[in-house]
C-alpha cells in the first residue's frame, strides 16, 4: 500500500523561530498557529530523563540521543546552512529532546566558531526563568591537535554542560594511508590530546575511534583504555564506512564492553554511516550490546549515504523496546515531524517520499485491499499513527484514492462530501472513477465531485486509443 503525505496529513502545528513554512507537497502543509501549537504541547508525554553525569547514566535502560545533524549532517554536498538556520535547528533540538547536541567543528572557519558559541550560550543554558527546562550538551568536533582542541574549548566552555569530541584513526588502512602514523604514535597523539583537553577545564570528552569497525580489536581495546585513564568518558564507535553488518557491529560493541580496561567509566556511543543501508539496525544492534549513546541525525542526512536517522532509531525504540530489553529515550516524538520539515527545508535535502517515519507517503494508503483494512481498523496496517510524530491527518482514513482503490474506499470518500451511491449506482460511478484514476496520479475531491456532476467523460468514451492519446 502507498501512502503519502499528501492527502494523509493536514498539519503539523508548531510556531517556531520564524519558521513559519507552507511547504505543501499536495496536501501536506505546515504552518504556524499558536493555538494549536498548544494543544499539541499539551498532549505530549512527560518523559523522565536521569540527571546528566558524562561518564554514568543511573538508570541502564536510558538511551542518550547524540544528534549531529549540524556537524555530520551538514557534511552532506549540497546541505550547508547559514548561522541563523543552525541557530534555529539547535533550538528545535532542544525543544526535540536530544540529550547532546553536536553543533559544528570549530576548526573549519571563523564564522563556524562564532556560530557554535551562540548555540553554547543560548540553547546550552537554561532559559532565564524557566525552571527545569531541558538543557542538552552542546559537544563540538576536534582533532587530534592542541590547536583544533583549543578552539573547540573556546566554543563550548559558556554552556552549561560542554564537550568536546576530538578523534584520530585507529584502523591499519587509516593509519598507514591517511595518518602515515604508528600505532604507537596514535596511541600517544590520542592519550596526550585527551589529557590536554581535560587539562583546560573540559570534564566531558568523547573519544572517536575513527574507523573503529575495521579496526584492530586489541590494538583498540588498549587505545580505548588509555583514554579512558587520560579523561575521556564517552568513547565514541563510528563504523565510519558503513561496513559492518548488524552482527558484527552488535559483537564489536559487546567486546569492547567486556574487553577495554576502565570502560565501567565510560558511555559506549555507537556512531553508524548507511553506506550499505544499515546503519539503522547497526545502532539498534549497538544498543542491543550495550551502547548508551547512539549518534544520529534527522532525516539520516551526512557523508556519502548518511547516518543512522533519529526519527528511525527512536521511533523503532519506542514501538519495539519489549525486544531491545526495556530501552527508552527522552526524546519527545511529537517534535519529530516539525523537526524534520525545519531540517529538510534549510538544508535543501529532499526526504524520499517512501522514508520511513516522515516521509510522504509514510501514512497514506491507496491500494483497494489496504484502504479496506484501514477504513475495518487502522492497525491492519498501520504500527504507529501519524500523531505520534506530531501530525495530524486531513481526513480520518489516511486514504489516497487511485488508480488501485476499490468500491469501499470510493464510497467512504462520497459519504464525507455527502453523497450516497450503493448498487448500481455505486457500481457506475466506480466505473468512472475507475477510468479517471488510469490518468491521474491521485483522485482529488474536487474529481469526485465532477465525476457525480457527470462533468467529466463517460467510461464508453476511454477507449485504448483515446486512453494512448492522453499519455502522449
Amino acid at each position: 500500500m502507498s501512502l503519502s503525505f499528501s492527502s494523509t496529513f493536514s498539519t503539523l502545528i508548531s510556531h517556531h523561530d520564524g519558521f513559519t513554512s507552507s511547504i505543501n507537497p499536495k496536501n501536506l502543509y505546515f504552518k504556524s498557529s499558536i493555538s494549536k501549537a498548544r494543544r499539541l504541547s499539551s498532549t505530549m508525554c512527560c518523559y523522565h530523563r536521569p540527571i546528566y553525569t558524562p561518564n554514568h547514566i543511573v538508570d541502564p535502560n536510558y538511551v542518550r540521543i547524540f544528534d549531529t545533524t549540524l556537524r555530520d549532517g551538514e557534511q552532506s554536498p549540497g546541505a550547508t546552512m547559514t548561522p541563523k538556520e543552525k541557530l534555529s535547528i539547535a533550538r528545535q533540538l532542544a525543544k526535540l529532546g536530544v540529550d547532546v547536541i553536536e553543533a559544528g567543528f570549530p576548526a573549519a572557519s571563523e564564522s563556524d566558531l562564532r556560530t557554535i558559541q551562540l548555540i553554547a550560550h543560548e540553547i546550552g543554558n537554561a532559559p532565564d526563568g524557566v525552571i527545569g527546562a531541558h538543557v542538552p550538551a552542546i559537544c563540538v568536533l576536534a582533532r587530534c591537535t592542541k590547536k583544533d582542541i583549543d578552539l573547540a574549548w573556546e566554543a563550548v566552555k559558556h554552556a552549561k554542560f560542554p564537550r568536546i569530541l576530538t578523534f584520530i584513526a585507529t584502523s591499519e588502512i587509516h593509519m598507514k594511508y591517511k595518518l602515515n602514523m604508528s600505532k604507537d604514535e596514535v596511541l600517544d597523539k590520542a592519550r596526550s590530546m585527551v589529557a590536554y583537553a581535560k587539562s583546560l577545564g573540559c570534564n566531558d570528552i568523547e573519544f572517536g575511534a575513527e574507523d573503529a569497525s575495521r579496526s584492530d580489536r586489541e590494538f583498540l581495546y588498549e587505545i580505548l583504555g588509555e583514554v579512558i585513564k587520560a579523561g575521556a568518558t564517552t568513547l565514541g564507535i563510528p563504523d565510519t564506512v558503513g561496513y559492518s553488518l548488524p552482527r558484527e557491529f552488535g559483537q564489536l560493541i559487546a567486546d569492547i564492553k567486556m574487553n577495554t580496561p576502565g570502560v565501567e567509566n565510560a558511555i559506549i556511543s555507537s556512531h553508524c554511516h548507511n553506506d550499505l543501508g544499515l546503519a539503522t539496525a547497526n545502532t539498534l544492534e549497538g544498543a542491543s550490546a550495550g551502547a548508551r549513546q547512539l549518534e544520529v541525525t534527522i532525516n539520516g542526512i551526512g557523508e556519502r549515504a548518511g547516518n543512522a536517522s533519529l526519527e528511525e532509531v527512536v521511533m523503532t525504540i519506542k514501538n519495539r523496546k519489549e525486544l531491545l530489553n526495556g530501552l527508552y529515550t527522552g526524546v519527545h516524538t511529537k517534535q519529530i515531524g516539525m523537526t524534520s520539515k525545519m531540517v529538510e527545508e534549510y538544508t535543501g535535502m529532499k526526504v524520499q517520499p517512501h522514508k520511513a517515519i516522515v516521509g510522504a507517503n509514510a501514512f497514506s494508503h491507496q491500494s483497494g485491499i489496504h484502504q479496506d483494512g484501514m477504513l475495518k481498523n487502522k492497525s491492519t496496517y498501520e504500527i504507529m499513527s501519524p500523531e505520534d510524530i506530531g501530525l495530524l491527518r486531513s481526513n480520518d482514513t489516511g486514504l489516497t484514492l487511485g488508480k488501485l482503490s476499490g468500491r469501499h474506499a470510493l464510497k467512504v470518500e462520497l459519504v464525507k462530501l455527502g453523497y450516497a451511491f450503493d448498487g448500481k449506482e455505486l457500481d457506475d460511478l466506480f466505473l468512472r472513477f475507475k477510468s479517471m484514476a488510469e490518468m491521474k496520479k491521485v483522485v482529488t475531491n474536487d474529481d469526485l465531485i465532477a465525476l457525480v456532476s457527470n462533468e467529466v467523460f463517460e467510461p464508453a468514451l476511454v477507449s485504448n486509443e483515446v486512453f494512448e492519446q492522453e499519455l502522449v
